[in-house]
């Protein structure tokens, strides 16, 4: 009897831990279904670790890699309309059809012309091009956000010298690769935007701005739906004037159409940047650089388009042939050209659009 009683309370007891394991397995499956939101294709966009796993693959191996192909002396110098700048939108477009990223145009054709007729005020003005790429949003696909730099710099001397421009722009045209490539890997992976980006590499900035001020009179995605540019124009060096603080960047441009992009912006800084310093010096009304007036972005903002200028100030070698990729601070640019993508990535997946609230 002693036996008996006690092989049924044996049996009992491991049936009861049986369906206390069931229970407590149901238990967390249920937990973990309700940490990760779906939406449409996309699982949890929002999150920091989605964010931050993809801003990681942005590297200072893959922008030094890039950037001493895209400033080296083959590209002699970039200058629009040159054999070396159409070299130089060759390697960008051989970039997004490598990596699968469409152009918005056409299967294939990334590129934008922009003839020579267009270039006023020019002497001997040559056709030239914009490139573009692009990711479509998910959830809000008319709602497109522009990440651009400019693609040009200023060629050779008359003795042959190039005009490397490293840091203007390459640093910036390099920095819009690494970002492209993050974003697609987030794609793949079920986890792109809900808003459209643009990849925008505009030519003739030296010039006088004409590549960007050609997209805005002739933009692929209305300017009603463009949500915001990101513009990126030297990224790679220090100003002698933070040589003691040197991760920074300077921030031009984010409040003056719209607080809420302002708002958005610290914040992601605050979240992701590792103590990158966002410096205002030169968004002051009343600095006489007007570095405002005088990068991509301008274009944009005069067509009421809320922006952001990201930018590490001038140096000895700016506009000299010493602007050559040894000179760059890679692991500076890592940072902050993962900032920029935080931020795309924040502009991209909130819920409400960024609007231009200053107006």
């Amino acid at each position: 009897m002693i036996f008996k009683t006690l092989y049924i309370y044996n049996l009992k007891f491991k049936n009861m831990k049986y369906l206390a394991f069931i229970t407590i397995a149901i238990l967390m499956n249920a937990c973990n279904a309700s940490k990760t939101k779906t939406v449409g294709n996309n699982v949890d966009a929002n999150s920091k670790d989605a964010s931050v796993k993809y801003a990681n693959s942005i590297t200072a191996k893959d922008l030094k890699k890039h950037l001493y192909i895209y400033a080296g002396d083959e590209m002699e110098g970039r200058m629009t309309g040159s054999k070396g700048q159409k070299m130089a939108v060759e390697y960008l477009r051989d970039f997004y059809k490598d990596h699968d990223i469409p152009s918005p145009i056409e299967s294939l054709n990334y590129l934008q012309p922009v003839p020579a007729s267009y270039f006023k005020r020019v002497k001997d003005p040559k056709d030239s091009e914009n490139v573009v790429a692009f990711i479509k949003g998910s959830e809000f696909p008319d709602e497109v956000i522009v990440l651009s730099a400019h693609l040009d710099h200023v060629g050779m001397d008359k003795d042959g010298n190039v005009f490397n421009g490293a840091d203007d722009d390459g640093s910036g045209t390099v920095a819009l690769l690494e970002m492209a490539e993050a974003f697609k890997k987030a794609v793949k992976d079920g986890k792109g935007p809900k808003r459209s980006i643009l990849f925008l590499h505009v030519t003739a900035e030296e010039l006088g701005l004409y590549g960007s001020a050609y997209y805005t009179d002739n933009p692929i995605f209305p300017l009603a739906n463009t949500v915001v540019n990101l513009n990126t124009d030297m990224i790679g060096r220090i100003d002698p004037d933070k040589e003691e603080t040197p991760n920074y960047i300077y921030l031009i441009g984010s409040d003056k159409l719209s607080q809420e992009l302002h708002d958005v912006s610290e914040a992601v800084a605050a979240k992701y940047s590792s103590g990158l310093e966002l410096d205002y010096t030169y968004n002051d009304e009343n600095d006489p650089n007007r570095f405002y007036y005088r990068s991509d972005h301008y274009n944009f903002a005069k067509n009421n388009v809320p922006i952001i200028f990201y930018f590490n100030g001038v140096h000895a070698d700016y506009h000299k042939i010493t602007d050559t990729p040894d000179k760059i601070e890679y692991e500076l640019m890592e940072k902050r050209t993962r900032l920029i993508f935080h931020t795309a990535w924040e502009i991209a997946n909130r819920d409400g659009r960024i609007t231009a609230d200053k107006l």
